[in-house]
C-alpha cells in the first residue's frame, strides 16, 4: 500500500499545490496522544484513504491504540494514484474495524470500500454524517479552507488534530478559539517539514528541493499542528531568566505595552502586558500566561487596533499576553505586606 496523505489545498484550481504529509511527521506528533484514542472512532476526511499516511498510521496502529473504527474519505477521486487529477465527480470512503486474521496488517479484504454519492467534499451532507459518527478527526485539511474546516469541527463538537499554516493563528476566528482555550498548538511545530510533490512541481528556491530515489520533496516551514486534545507540553512552564529593564523592553508608540521580540526573552517576574511573536503559542502554558489578544483584533484587546510600532518602525504581528504567575505573585506579596501593616 502506498501511504501518503493528500491535502485538498487548492487542488481544484491549481494542481501544483498538492503536497503530501510524511508518515514520520505524523508518527512524531501522534505519539503524544495515545491515551486519547482508546475505543474512539477516528475520521480522516481530507485524505485518499488508499494512499493516506494518516490512514496508514491509524490502520497499522489500530489495535495498539485500541480504536473502535477508522473512517477515511477522499475528494473527487476513485483511483489509487498518488497525485490524482481530482476529476471524478464521485468519491469513495473506507472503513476499517481492525485486524481479523491476526497478521497485524490491515489487509485489503479487511477494509470496506464504500462509494459516496457526491465528490467527497468535507462540507457535503453525506460527509457531515460521517463526521457525526466520529470522535476524533485527524488530517491535513486544505489550507485555503482552514477557517471553514475548523468551524465545522467546532460546530459538531469534535476532538481533532490537524495540520495548518502558522499564519492561521492570526485568522480572527481561529485566534478567538485560541484565546478561549478551545484550540491550541500540538507538540511538533515550526521548523521545516518535507512534503512529497509531483515531479513537475515548480519550486523557485533550489534549497527547498530534494529528490530521493526518484521522488521529489518540497520543504515548507511554519507548519503547525492545531488541536483540542490535551498533551503534556501544554502544561510545561516556559523557563524565564531575563530581567526586565526599560532599555531592552521598549514600549510601543501608541500603547502602554512592552515589546518582547523573542519568546525566550520574556522577562521573569514582569506582571505588565507584553507583545510577543506569534511563535509564542508553541510555548504557551495557559496556567503560566494569559492571552489577552492580537494586535489588530479590536474585540480581543480594544486598545490595540492596527500594527504595533516603536519609534515609527512597524513590527510584525504580536500576541498580547500577561504572565499570570507573576501577577498572582505580586498580589500575594501586596496582601502579605498589607497584613503586616495591619498587625503593626
Amino acid at each position: 500500500m502506498l501511504s501518503l496523505n493528500r491535502p485538498l489545498n487548492k487542488a481544484k484550481v491549481q494542481k501544483n499545490d498538492e503536497f503530501y504529509t510524511q508518515l514520520s511527521d505524523i508518527e512524531k506528533e501522534l505519539k503524544h496522544y495515545k491515551a486519547h484514542f482508546k475505543n474512539k472512532v477516528v475520521l480522516c476526511n481530507c485524505d485518499d484513504p488508499r494512499i493516506s499516511n494518516f490512514f496508514h498510521y491509524f490502520s497499522y496502529n489500530f489495535e495498539a491504540l485500541g480504536l473502535k473504527k477508522l473512517i477515511a474519505t477522499c475528494y473527487k477521486n476513485q483511483n489509487a494514484d498518488l497525485f490524482s487529477r481530482n476529476d471524478s465527480e464521485k468519491a469513495i470512503y473506507l472503513e476499517y474495524i481492525g485486524d481479523k486474521n491476526d497478521n497485524n496488517i490491515p489487509d485489503t479484504d479487511e477494509i470496506g470500500i464504500k462509494y459516496l454519492k457526491g465528490d467527497g467534499d468535507f462540507r457535503s451532507q453525506e460527509c457531515i454524517e460521517l463526521l457525526k459518527q466520529s470522535d476524533i478527526v485527524c488530517t491535513n485539511p486544505p489550507f485555503s479552507l482552514f477557517r471553514e474546516y475548523v468551524a465545522q469541527l467546532i460546530e459538531h463538537k469534535k476532538k481533532f488534530l490537524i495540520i495548518g499554516d502558522q499564519n492561521a493563528i492570526t485568522y480572527k476566528k481561529i485566534f478567538l478559539l485560541i484565546k478561549k482555550n478551545k484550540i491550541w498548538l500540538g507538540v511538533d511545530n515550526g521548523g521545516t517539514k518535507w512534503f512529497q510533490v509531483p515531479l513537475h512541481y515548480k519550486i523557485k528556491t533550489q534549497a527547498r528541493i530534494k529528490v530521493e530515489n526518484g521522488v521529489k520533496f518540497f520543504s515548507k516551514g511554519s507548519i503547525m499542528w492545531f488541536t483540542n486534545l490535551d498533551h503534556k507540553k501544554r502544561h510545561q512552564n516556559l523557563i524565564l531568566y531575563r530581567k526586565y529593564n526599560p532599555k531592552d523592553y521598549p514600549k510601543y508608540d501608541n500603547y502602554d505595552v512592552i515589546e518582547v521580540s523573542k519568546v525566550a526573552d520574556i522577562p521573569v517576574g514582569y506582571n505588565g502586558i507584553m507583545g510577543v511573536p506569534i511563535t509564542f503559542l508553541d510555548k504557551y502554558n495557559p496556567e503560566q500566561f494569559e492571552v489577552l489578544g492580537l494586535d489588530d483584533h479590536r474585540i480581543q484587546y480594544p486598545k490595540l487596533a492596527g500594527c504595533n510600532s516603536i519609534n515609527g518602525k512597524q513590527i510584525y504581528r504580536r500576541i498580547i499576553i500577561r504572565n499570570k504567575e507573576s501577577l498572582n505573585e505580586n498580589r500575594t506579596q501586596r496582601n502579605y505586606r498589607r497584613g503586616i501593616n495591619k498587625r503593626v
